[in-house]
């Protein structure tokens, strides 16, 4: 059950992407410029600085607002992702141990500092990618790239492992389904079965993987990938663009929270 929630869950992003919005008719090329832009400006604050990240969150919002996209489909999505981050984190506030701020009694170090803009940023990019895959569709995210002059067999690549996910999970999901009839419904698989289980999975997804390539060739495959027709951008797309690089650039280089902050203060 869990292996068709997942593949329900990589279906339904690029189910999403076939919307109408205004995000959604934007062209996909001005979306994956402005993505990648928002990705640099996100990994570019340093590991102290989570005030001048929170500004940033207004992109995903915005655009989530803009492309009528649910922010728990995004919030799931993130909580797949986060125990991994938080294992490769949570070593921060061991090694780290300088005194970076006090809130009234407690002292909090570097480490524990680091570690939650690890997480932030976490969040802020996977967020991001998540929206372009939900707003675009794979197919047009791989013909931005090949526009932006990426290799047509990292491009070809990408579009492949991409499509071939889905066909790991419902592997998965038949050997799992199987191993659970012949268990007599037992939750779980044992520890000593899942070696053997591995293995299945290995040989049955090669063999699958033949096939598809065999299939592929005899439908005219040779080493490229249609992704569609080449449109040209509009004045709009630019101005989508330039709005947003404008964004990212003030808040890199100017520090809303504390002039915010000032301005409170001159106010009262």
């Amino acid at each position: 059950m869990c292996m068709e929630n997942s593949l329900y869950k990589i279906r339904q992003l690029d189910e999403l992407s076939e919307k109408a919005t205004i995000i959604h008719n934007v062209h996909s090329l001005a979306k994956v410029v402005t993505t990648i832009t928002y990705l640099i400006i996100v990994v570019s604050f340093g590991k102290y600085e989570i005030s001048r990240l929170i500004p940033l969150i207004l992109y995903p919002m915005i655009l989530m607002i803009l492309a009528d996209i649910k922010i728990i489909l995004i919030i799931k999505r993130l909580l797949v992702v986060l125990p991994f981050v938080i294992c490769i984190g949570i070593f921060n506030p061991l090694l780290d141990h300088t005194s970076m701020l006090i809130i009234g009694n407690i002292d909090i170090s570097g480490g524990w500092i680091s570690f939650i803009s690890i997480l932030i940023k976490c969040v802020l990019t996977v967020a991001a990618s998540l929206i372009l895959i939900a707003t675009t569709g794979i197919n047009k995210i791989a013909l931005s790239l090949r526009l932006l002059k990426v290799p047509k067999l990292f491009v070809v690549e990408f579009l492949l492992t991409y499509r071939y996910i889905t066909v790991l999970i419902e592997e998965v999901s038949r050997i799992t389904r199987a191993y659970s009839v012949r268990s007599h419904m037992k939750k779980g698989i044992r520890f000593k079965d899942c070696g053997c289980l591995v293995g299945q999975l290995l040989i049955k997804t090669v063999d699958r993987a033949e096939r598809i390539y065999t299939s592929m060739c005899c439908r005219g495959f040779e080493r490229d990938y249609d992704i569609g027709n080449n449109l040209k951008m509009k004045s709009n797309d630019y101005v989508y663009i330039a709005i947003w690089i404008m964004f990212f650039i003030i808040i890199r280089f100017v520090n809303i929270p504390k002039l915010l902050c000032l301005i409170i203060i001159g106010v009262n």
